[in-house]
């Protein structure tokens, strides 16, 4: 499941797209205006965005820039505009978006195109078994070594601890990491995240001076960065 938000001034596309993107299973946040989305990525992160041209605050060529300056090259953009000539294509992509659809989109294409640009940008976030360092996942039994010994960690635990390595380096919101380890409809309390990440921090040696580290970024969510360690394999 991935975190996907969508900026389009048409309701009717809005919804469209909204349904397409919730059933590939992923969580779909909505929004009419570019400032809507600038403000909500000031405190959220996501996975993938999707993005309209034509907006009545904006132009999604400036949204895409203001993505790229202040979030980063990481998360992938694709737009969607009824924009169609070679010039606009070119424009688009320059301004930092990963691909480019030209309405009225079908929906299966766009279904493929959401995937495509997910696998490319996560690629390894479907392989069973992962090592970061001293850190080795297994998925398919829930289970972790860190330096060759087995960690015993809970399902919710191993989940977050996963997620958290395959996005190092990354900022992830809290409601992010919520939505990812319990699910979008589940009620979780604030300090839930918090212990659960305090317990990763001291079952993993996840502290300052460690090859990895978690560190809180206040009203936002936490980060893991590597330091002097090796690439993940």
């Amino acid at each position: 499941m991935r975190r996907i938000a969508v900026l389009d001034d048409d309701p009717l596309y809005l919804e469209m797209v909204q349904q397409v993107v919730q059933g590939a299973g992923h969580v779909c946040r909505t929004h009419a205006t570019g400032n809507s989305l600038m403000q909500e990525m000031r405190r959220e992160s996501f996975d993938l965005l999707i993005v309209d041209w034509e907006l009545p605050d904006t132009s999604g060529p400036q949204v895409v820039q203001w993505v790229r300056e202040q979030i980063g090259n990481e998360i992938p953009i694709l737009f969607i505009t009824h924009r169609s000539e070679e010039s606009d294509i070119v424009s688009g992509l320059g301004s930092g978006a990963d691909d480019f659809m030209v309405k009225p989109v079908r929906m299966g294409e766009l279904s493929a195109r959401i995937h495509a640009l997910l696998r490319r940008a996560y690629p390894d976030s479907d392989e069973d078994v992962q090592a970061f360092g001293p850190y080795r996942f297994t998925s398919s039994t829930q289970s972790l070594e860190f330096n060759q010994q087995p960690v015993e960690l809970t399902h919710r635990e191993f989940a977050l601890a996963k997620l958290l390595f395959q996005n190092q380096g990354r900022l992830m919101s809290r409601d992010h990491l919520r939505d990812a380890v319990w699910g979008h409809s589940a009620e979780v309390l604030s300090r839930t995240l918090d212990t659960h990440i305090s317990r990763l921090r001291q079952l993993l040696n996840l502290r300052p001076g460690q090859c990895y580290t978690i560190s809180a970024i206040y009203g936002y969510g936490y980060r893991l960065d590597a330091r002097d360690a090796p690439p993940a394999s």
